[in-house]
């Protein structure tokens, strides 16, 4: 894409205004038909709720790019802040387990968090995710990190 586009919010979990998930994309497909070129996503922690997303924006005809965002967590004090600040984001039992199996070694906790998010982000390219955010909130190490991981080739 060249120039000027519009990007819209997508939510995989659900929109926590509307409780109605069919209304919900009723609404996303109102602001894609007003001109959006591409969607990009809430955080998510389990990747089924974005294919699940996926699939219901294909349903409703919404054809744009959907891009995922993606939040590493690297600590238990960061894992409560992004549940409030994405306003009660999903974070599955399995990654709170082994987030707390390193309370003591905060350097094995944020190993931790950025292995979740690696194998986060290979399922996703390997099931033809259309782009990937990462919400650093101005910590980009953790990102960096997970880029090295995952060996993308620029074109």
């Amino acid at each position: 894409m060249q120039g000027f586009g519009i990007g819209v919010a997508g939510f995989p979990e659900g929109h926590p205004a509307t409780p109605n998930r069919l209304d919900e994309i009723t609404y996303l497909k109102a602001k894609v038909d007003e001109g959006a070129d591409y969607i990009c996503t809430q955080l998510f922690f389990d990747n089924r709720d974005f294919y699940d997303f996926r699939e219901r924006c294909e349903i409703e005809g919404i054809r744009i790019p959907i891009i995922a965002g993606i939040m590493p967590l690297t600590s238990l004090q960061g894992m409560k802040r992004t549940a409030q600040l994405a306003l009660g984001a999903r974070i599955p039992a399995s990654l709170i387990s082994s987030l707390n199996c390193y309370r003591d070694s905060p350097q094995a906790m944020k190993e931790a968090g950025i292995d979740w998010s690696t194998a986060q982000c290979k399922d996703l390219i390997e099931n033809d995710v259309r782009g990937l955010h990462f919400y650093t909130l101005n910590r980009s190490d953790a990102t960096r990190q997970i880029y090295q991981e995952l060996q993308i080739k620029h074109k």
